[in-house]
């Protein structure tokens, strides 16, 4: 099931930084944005076979739901110290995106529309 974690901010009078140093469970291969989205429409809507994927709301909020097959569950994202990771087999969808989301995804693989499956699991 998707968990998050959480990345060490450090600011001063300057501003906050946050770095991606170390802190995946996984090598990037990938990294997308999504935004201007239409508020009424959502995101994502699949799983995927061989991909973990870690998301990060740079901007605004968004909620996501992942369904594992075993259980659903709700997460909320508006802190880009956070990186929601989405773990193989967690179908998943973004929606209540606020008008200026930005949303950051970063994979472990390389693109392949052979590795998306667009149904959730069934799990019995």
């Amino acid at each position: 099931m998707a968990y998050f974690i959480e990345l060490k901010t450090y600011t001063d009078e300057r501003g906050s930084l946050n770095s991606i140093d170390r802190a995946l469970p996984f090598d990037i291969k990938r990294i997308y944005y999504i935004y201007n989205v239409n508020e009424s429409l959502n995101r994502g809507g699949h799983r995927h076979f061989e991909t973990v994927e870690g998301l990060i709301c740079m901007n605004g909020t968004f909620t996501v739901l992942i369904d594992n097959g075993r259980e659903k569950k709700e997460y909320y994202l508006s802190d880009p110290s956070k990186i929601l990771i989405m773990e193989i087999g967690d179908w998943h969808v973004m929606y209540d995106l606020s008008p200026d989301a930005v949303l950051m995804g970063i994979a472990s693989t390389n693109y392949d529309p052979k590795d998306y499956a667009y149904e959730p699991l069934s799990i019995s």
